[in-house]
């Protein structure tokens, strides 16, 4: 058995997480997700069991992957060693046509979370996310359902999915009042080029001790290395394919960090992708990387970043060349606030303080 894996604690949970998650994104391929793979029960289980072999004991999936087929793969691939890994699963994304078939209400929760059960063939589920905000259900209702699942031991773990600041801040403050499982975890997108989630996401996850897994960690592959500026979309790649998420709202910077990468890569003799992800395993707050893959080598490539350190001018490089700037109230908080900054404030601010 190969093992080459951190384990790191998520959140201030007692659970020990890969530092590497496997995303089951390209499980099934029904629907629009064809565009992103199509991989089915033999493919996947080849996957899977090297993804254990390497040490990885978190794997992530969705109700809507596929209209719930890649559960039905997932929890195929799992039967006889469920128990050994970890699996989370989310709700919230509309799955049918019905007025109820989608949202965060305590029937559309339970009956959800149920179905997952079946499909991945297991009694719980060891983090269920909530995959996207609902602004019309109660926060109330919501947290209320959660707990309903963690008391009938259909849930293990409470998380959250691309929650705006102020929505992860309420949703706790209802669980904490209201005495509820609080989340332990959020599942953001965070990458080189996509550094939002600094301003508000980051420093609450140091704040509120929330573990950070990030979902698309190589932006859908474009800075994996393989694209490169002005040349033509790699075949096979999702970009190819028509997938349009996550939008690049600036090309020229996309390609100057993808340059970067390169350089840097090419200096350590390791591949474009392994320094990117390496970046994100030293940012603050994160837990995991969700990794997707469609064959054995991209994962074995990904496996490498978990041992790759970069150095304090590696690192510099990669911040000069991606930084977001720097926004109101935080640029005022930079002139007159520092002083007095916690950790979760410098979550943020610390990289500007060495450009």
């Amino acid at each position: 058995m190969e093992k080459m894996m951190e384990y790191r604690t998520l959140g201030r949970s007692g659970l020990k997480v890969s530092a590497i998650t496997m995303g089951t994104f390209t499980f099934g391929g029904k629907g629009p997700f064809a565009m992103v793979g199509q991989q089915g029960v033999d493919e996947a289980r080849r996957l899977v069991d090297l993804c254990i072999d390497h040490g990885v004991n978190l794997f992530d999936t969705a109700n809507m992957y596929s209209n719930g087929l890649a559960e039905e793969v997932l929890g195929e691939v799992l039967e006889g060693r469920r128990e050994s890994v970890l699996v989370t699963s989310k709700a919230r994304m509309r799955i049918g046509d019905g007025p109820n078939d989608e949202g965060v209400s305590r029937f559309h929760l339970i009956r959800e979370c149920e179905r997952s059960l079946k499909r991945l063939r297991t009694d719980h589920i060891d983090i269920y996310y909530m995959h996207e905000w609902d602004g019309t259900t109660p926060v109330e209702e919501k947290m209320a359902a959660l707990d309903t699942l963690v008391q009938q031991g259909k849930v293990r773990y409470v998380g959250c999915s691309n929650y705006s600041g102020w929505h992860v801040m309420k949703s706790l403050m209802v669980a904490e009042r209201d005495r509820r499982p609080r989340f332990v975890t959020q599942q953001i997108h965070y990458t080189l080029e996509a550094r939002e989630a600094e301003y508000e996401l980051l420093p609450i996850s140091v704040d509120q001790g929330l573990g950070v897994l990030v979902w698309s960690p190589l932006a859908a592959g474009l800075l994996s290395g393989k694209h490169r500026r002005g040349q033509p979309t790699p075949e096979g790649s999702r970009q190819f394919a028509g997938w349009t998420e996550p939008p690049i709202r600036d090309p020229e910077k996309l390609w100057n960090i993808v340059d970067v990468l390169v350089e840097i890569a090419e200096a350590r003799g390791v591949s474009a992708a392994q320094i990117a992800l390496a970046w994100l395993l030293a940012r603050p707050g994160v837990s995991s990387l969700v990794v997707g893959g469609r064959n054995e080598a991209q994962f074995r490539d990904n496996f490498k970043a978990v041992d790759l350190k970069l150095t304090v001018e590696e690192s510099a490089r990669l911040n000069e060349v991606s930084q977001v700037p720097l926004i109101y109230p935080y640029w005022h908080q930079d002139n007159f606030a520092k002083d007095r900054f916690s950790e979760a404030d410098w979550a943020l601010h610390r990289d500007y303080q060495q450009a």
